[in-house]
């Protein structure tokens, strides 16, 4: 197949400070004058930050690594796991078309697609919320039709689950990933023949549904929040948080906007009697990201819940590195039920200490 760069291409990208980091702890572990060979993970950390692999990311990691562009570009168009068209802002859907899917009924799979998303593939859909491309086997075979939404598997599909999983998703939710029929994992339809001693203790989940419903997003892109950052190879462990500015006294932020899109929210110069909400409980918001909010001027829930339209256009645009995660998350909707003092089924799970 020819792959082709995207028509329409950003006029420039860099790395987020964290991403930044992470890349040149990647480069170190490799010996001088190899560095080329961390060219894939870092094209992949790439298309983590954006979605996608623009002409100016890929030539921003080339530089990076001291590589001839060609060379990076040869990359980045041989492997088919490199996007070179933007992709949805909550979900890129990946239908395996391949003998044991096709049999079971991934042709259905993919009028869905055709139906709900775009006519054809690696096209936008009219919100932008998803685009879709069929694939080859991803090795889901006993549990076709199968997608790959993410970073999970959403197996034994249906037509009609299928179009209930996007809806969940355009809502804001993510469903649980792994089989879709009530199997547990791969054994047979008609109930296990063997180890049946070992089926009474087991978990909730199988392992890697098990692990995706205690991550609680796995449709979001890695943006540098979800671990620190290290460098084990070199002996060097994460830095230690900064301590956070005593506050002061709250008054309002009237600065102008300084973006084109929407209109700013009125902010705070500091939390409302020098405490501020915990804004991590608000799914989709990670330590990284309520820094960035609160040096908006955003300290509350009921700041949030009070967006309008056009503010959350604003915010959405201004949050450098997390562009469009309000809209994405639904925070408003999470920060009414939170500011009325009601919990979320995952800030229930932030106070139990179940997300980190």
């Amino acid at each position: 197949m020819l792959r082709r760069l995207a028509p329409h291409q950003p006029e420039s990208f860099a790395f987020t400070p964290a991403n930044k980091a992470w890349a040149e702890g990647q480069i170190t572990k490799y010996p001088p004058g190899r560095q080329a060979s961390a060219i894939i993970p870092l094209l992949w950390r790439a298309q983590e930050q954006e979605g996608w692999l623009s002409k100016p990311a890929i030539e921003y990691v080339a530089d990076m690594l001291g590589m001839a562009y060609i060379r990076a570009l040869e990359v980045a168009t041989f492997y088919f796991m490199f996007q070179l068209e933007p992709v949805g802002q909550i979900a890129h859907i990946q239908i395996c078309g391949t003998l044991s899917c096709m049999l079971c009924g991934s042709e259905d799979l993919i009028e869905v697609c055709k139906s709900k998303i775009a006519k054809t593939p690696h096209t936008l859909s009219a919100d932008g919320k998803f685009t879709w491309e069929e694939v080859e086997c991803l090795g889901a075979c006993a549990n076709a039709p199968m997608a790959q939404i993410g970073k999970d598997y959403y197996e034994d599909l249906t037509a009609e689950g299928f179009e209930k999983l996007l809806d969940e998703m355009a809502a804001g939710h993510v469903p649980v990933p792994g089989p879709q029929n009530g199997r547990y994992a791969a054994e047979p339809l008609s109930g296990l023949t063997s180890l049946k001693d070992h089926a009474a203790g087991r978990a909730q989940y199988n392992g890697s549904v098990q692990l995706a419903v205690d991550i609680g997003d796995t449709l979001k892109r890695i943006d540098g929040t979800e671990v620190p950052l290290s460098a084990p190879w070199q002996g060097k462990s994460a830095p230690a948080p900064k301590a956070a500015k005593p506050a002061s006294k709250a008054e309002p932020v009237t600065a102008p906007s300084d973006a084109a899109t929407g209109t700013r929210p009125q902010g705070l110069s500091a939390p409302r009697e020098g405490k501020a909400d915990d804004l991590k409980q608000i799914k989709g918001v990670g330590p990284k990201l309520e820094a960035l909010i609160h040096s908006l001027g955003f300290y509350h829930f009921d700041q949030i819940a009070n967006w309008s339209a056009d503010e959350i256009a604003w915010v959405d645009a201004n949050l450098e590195g997390f562009k469009g995660r309000v809209t994405r998350d639904d925070w408003v909707a999470q920060a009414k039920l939170l500011a009325s003092g009601q919990e979320t089924e995952f800030s229930a799970r932030v106070k139990k200490g179940d997300v980190y």
